[in-house]
């Protein structure tokens, strides 16, 4: 079930952008139905066991998606994105979403996962979990 302050943020957008923060937080909600969903540090995140997986944010000129272990999932269309793990894809406009392609990470997501919810425990030191 989808947190109301998910639905709150994604409401705030702008038409188009509420168009593409609502069909991510279905998919993902659908996919990831254990999963803890909240916002957190201003974005819509989604949790497995404590540690994010999957959220999404407004920036200037587009909607990202991002899976923190992305970048271990071996796909081309996911960008590197900062330091660590993570990976994203930046919208534009729902047409851009590729379902097929978002059930898939979402299920790479569960499968492989490094643990950021340690991270700062560890001073900085990625662990793989998955």
């Amino acid at each position: 079930m989808i947190n109301p302050d998910i639905s709150d943020y994604n409401n705030a957008q702008s038409p188009s952008d509420q168009e593409i923060c609502t069909m991510l937080s279905l998919v993902i909600d659908q996919e990831l139905e254990h999963a803890e969903n909240k916002i957190w540090h201003r974005h819509p995140v989604w949790f497995l066991e404590g540690n994010p997986i999957v959220g999404y944010s407004k920036l200037k000129d587009s909607v990202r998606l991002m899976f923190w272990s992305g970048q271990s999932f071996d796909e081309d269309d996911l960008k590197t994105e900062g330091s660590f793990k993570a990976a994203e894809k930046r919208y534009t406009s729902r047409e851009q979403i590729n379902t097929a392609d978002l059930k898939r990470w979402l299920m790479k997501s569960q499968q492989i996962q490094w643990d950021y919810k340690n991270i700062v425990k560890r001073k900085g030191e990625l662990i793989r979990l998955k």
